[in-house]
């Protein structure tokens, strides 16, 4: 059996921004995230970066903010993994995209779609890179109380998304 070496990279999203990571099959990835995007919401800033898996192995980017499109860049590239892609978007939620980017062709899976800091986990073989999963956020302190699921309803309210 080959070799295979286990690295975590970790991901920080910025005050106010959210991450997604996912995998896709396709080099027009980028662009048919970005029309997603814009489709759905856009007042989403937002940069999308894709690792190619053949053909000339680059990171593909684009995004309508420049900050953004950096971010994405830089976590792809620290992740490294074929057919991958992270999006870094600010004034919007995952929410409000996910089940949009899930509809796109080349998406054929979703990791993470946080705020919070993750950490990749990453198996390298001589062939490449893949992602084996995601450690998004901290592990549960307890179980929510009936105060607990009270506030969280209420948040949900002041937010719009419940009556």
């Amino acid at each position: 059996m080959a070799d295979i070496a286990i690295s975590k990279v970790s991901i920080k999203p910025g005050n106010g921004e959210n991450v997604i990571l996912g995998q896709s099959h396709f080099i027009k990835t980028v662009e048919d995230i970005y029309e997603a995007i814009v489709e759905t919401n856009p007042a989403i800033k937002f940069g999308v970066a894709f690792c190619e898996a053949s053909g000339d192995l680059l990171i593909r980017h684009d995004g309508n903010d420049e900050a953004m499109v950096k971010k994405a860049t830089a976590a792809a590239d620290r992740i490294g993994a074929g057919h991958s892609f992270v999006i870094f978007m600010n004034n919007g939620w995952p929410l409000n995209i996910i089940n949009r980017l899930m509809a796109v062709s080349e998406v054929v899976n979703i990791f993470a779609a946080t705020s919070n800091p993750i950490e990749v986990i990453v198996a390298e073989t001589a062939q490449g890179r893949g992602i084996i999963g995601v450690v998004d956020g901290n592990k549960p302190l307890g179980v929510e109380t009936p105060e607990k699921a009270k506030e969280r309803k209420d948040l949900l309210r002041e937010f719009g998304y419940k009556r």
